[in-house]
């Protein structure tokens, strides 16, 4: 079903097999490295770390679907940045007098600007997807149980309840379509679609409600923290995660991955610069080399 690609399913990778917290770290440090990063041959090195790593974690396919999505937002964020920006020396077009808005002169340096910052926003989406195809959520809940009982409840029921609607909905389309007199069509027909959906997941909730309060959630108190020993690819995301947000840092203060789009497109490539970009890879990467120990 295709509405249930995006959800976790463990499958037998090192990063499936690592323990929740240090998962969501290491996605943590790559969004970290993807917002201090400026140079486009370290973004565009992070974006291959990316989809290499989703390989690497089984969900390669389901990635390379999610970055063809994300690439919708390519379009809005260059030509907003073009229009608007007015700082680039290099002029291609000239619009006018726009009034307020002062002169229409649109830049090559607001266009490679606003290719830069979408292809952050691409990367920031792309990295939070693959968090939640490989790192658990039911055991990032039980993290989070022990600083909120309830309010990781209902994020775990939230989550729950997401795909059990998506097959809801998929079924009552279905079944409009089976209607010997035909089904209703466009807006019309999603209306319909949608207070089906709506209606079952009120009644869906009333009968959760009651059950919780049945098995007396009401009156749980902060689970207890369980002890369990750290594994290998635990060891190995984490000194990943450090090492990440480590190059990341060191890369930006040392000028190391230095861009400028104004008033001219700077992006100089030193051998420091590609120093960064090969550790980077290496560091994003090397976790999944040792597969011993996953469970298939």
């Amino acid at each position: 079903m295709r509405g249930t690609l995006l959800f976790y399913r463990r499958r037998p990778s090192p990063l499936h097999a690592t323990r929740a917290g240090v998962g969501a770290l290491w996605a943590a440090a790559l969004s970290l490295a993807t917002i201090l990063l400026d140079h486009p041959l370290a973004l565009l090195t992070l974006l291959g770390a990316v989809l290499c790593a989703g390989v690497g974690a089984g969900v390669g396919r389901p990635l390379a679907r999610s970055m063809r999505t994300a690439a919708i937002v390519w379009v809005p964020i260059v030509l907003v940045n073009v229009l608007v920006s007015r700082q680039g020396l290099t002029v291609f077009a000239r619009l006018g007098d726009l009034g307020p808005f002062g002169q229409g002169d649109l830049t090559l340096e607001a266009v490679v600007f606003g290719a830069v910052i979408a292809l952050k926003v691409m990367l920031l989406i792309l990295i939070t997807t693959l968090a939640s195809l490989a790192v658990d959520p039911d055991e990032t809940l039980r993290i989070l149980r022990r600083l909120s009982f309830r309010s990781a409840l209902t994020a775990s029921l939230a989550t729950r309840m997401i795909p059990v609607l998506a097959a809801d909905a998929q079924r009552l389309a279905e079944a409009q379509r089976t209607r010997p007199l035909g089904h209703p069509r466009g807006a019309r027909g999603r209306l319909a679609l949608l207070r089906a959906v709506v209606g079952g997941s009120l009644d869906r909730a009333m009968d959760v409600a009651a059950t919780l309060e049945v098995r007396g959630f009401a009156t749980a108190r902060r689970a207890p923290r369980l002890p369990r020993p750290w594994s290998r690819h635990d060891i190995a995301f984490l000194v990943s995660a450090v090492t990440i947000a480590s190059l990341a840092l060191v890369g930006r203060l040392a000028g190391e991955t230095r861009f400028d789009a104004y008033p001219e497109v700077r992006a100089p490539v030193g051998a420091g610069t590609i120093a960064v970009c090969v550790a980077l890879l290496v560091a994003v990467l090397l976790p999944f080399a040792d597969r011993r120990g996953v469970d298939a």
